[in-house]
């Protein structure tokens, strides 16, 4: 909980900072855990808890002022990603967040990376944000030009908690690559790409949607390349019951990459807990897709424009929370 009091603090000050009575701070707060300030949930989490924000005393939205849910305080929160989320939604830690596709699914469930753990049965969806392409970056110099060409180098899998150590370890199984064929490291992508640019690194894996900021950065200070997931692989990763599917990183998404880059995807989910009240995740669910949250996400990030209301519901393999359920079946997105 400690690392969560400091947002809970602020928030308080808040209420105190406005001279709000009780019965006009009546504010629910809502926190959105997102991932490490180097990838796409961070900032995109950000712009969804400004825009469902609206707390009591503010300017109306017919004025200019908040769209979001009357009463509702909503707040980003770093996390280590997919991982963390889901456990901490499971105990009561955080109200949503943001998680893969699989890795929300083997959470409820207890299988795949949580076989053997208890399920964390109260998981529930609002929302298929986007779809996360799955990025392993290599130093130009390297010589990796294929999966096989990992072996024997110095290769970042991210940090524990991360949905990219879940997916990272998939594709190096699914390409019979063992721990002891590599020097293993697990850095977060920011730290992933100053090692890499410094030439203490020769590879990262990173999961999330392009264009990602670290990348980016990383891809103007030093030359760089994207390893493509395709082949045997692949084809083992996208079949029956699978959360992949087939993508690509665009020709000039980051700099030096002149051609497409053949890969993975999997959906990036909102996930709330079935604990949260039916009308706060259906007002949720209805200002996320509302105009007004929609202009912030396609102004706000390249990735934003990827988040349409008629993706909402793609491979989503966890329960819908009642409140989205009931949105959705409103906007006939659902019978």
């Amino acid at each position: 909980m400690a690392r969560f009091a400091p947002i809970l603090a602020a928030m308080a000050l808040l209420i105190t900072a406005t001279g709000a009575t009780p019965e006009e701070a009546k504010l629910t707060f809502f926190r959105i855990g997102n991932g490490s300030t180097a990838g796409t949930y961070y900032p995109i989490g950000g712009i969804i808890s400004a825009a469902i924000s609206n707390p009591p005393g503010g300017t109306p939205c017919i004025d200019g002022g908040a769209c979001g849910v009357p009463g509702l305080l909503a707040s980003a929160v770093a996390t280590a990603g997919s991982v963390e989320n889901v456990e901490a939604i499971g105990r009561g830690r955080l109200e949503s967040g943001f998680a893969q596709a699989d890795v929300a699914h083997w959470a409820q469930n207890g299988t795949g990376n949580f076989a053997g753990l208890p399920p964390i049965e109260n998981l529930r969806a609002i929302a298929t944000l986007y779809p996360e392409t799955l990025h392993i970056v290599a130093r130009a110099d390297a010589g990796i030009e294929s999966l096989a060409d990992l072996r024997g180098k110095r290769v970042s899998l991210d940090e524990p908690g991360s949905g990219t150590l879940v997916d990272a370890r998939l594709v190096l199984d699914a390409a019979g690559i063992r721990d002891a064929d590599l020097t293993l490291q697990h850095l977060p992508a920011s730290r992933a790409a100053v090692a890499l640019r410094e030439g203490d690194l020769d590879a990262f894996f990173f999961v999330g949607g392009y264009p990602a900021p670290a990348i980016s950065q990383l891809a103007g200070q030093a030359d760089v390349t994207l390893v493509p997931i395709d082949g045997a692989v692949a084809d083992f990763l996208t079949g029956s019951d699978a959360f992949f599917l087939r993508g690509t990183v665009p020709q000039g998404t980051y700099r030096g990459i002149a051609s497409d880059v053949q890969t993975l995807t999997v959906g990036a989910l909102w996930v709330t807990s079935a604990e949260q009240p039916e009308d706060l995740i259906h007002a949720i669910t209805r200002v996320l897709w509302n105009d007004n949250t929609m202009h912030q996400l396609r102004v706000g990030h390249p990735i934003g424009r990827r988040i349409q209301r008629e993706n909402a519901l793609d491979g989503i393999a966890i329960p819908l929370h009642p409140g989205a359920e009931r949105y959705y079946r409103e906007a006939g997105l659902l019978e």
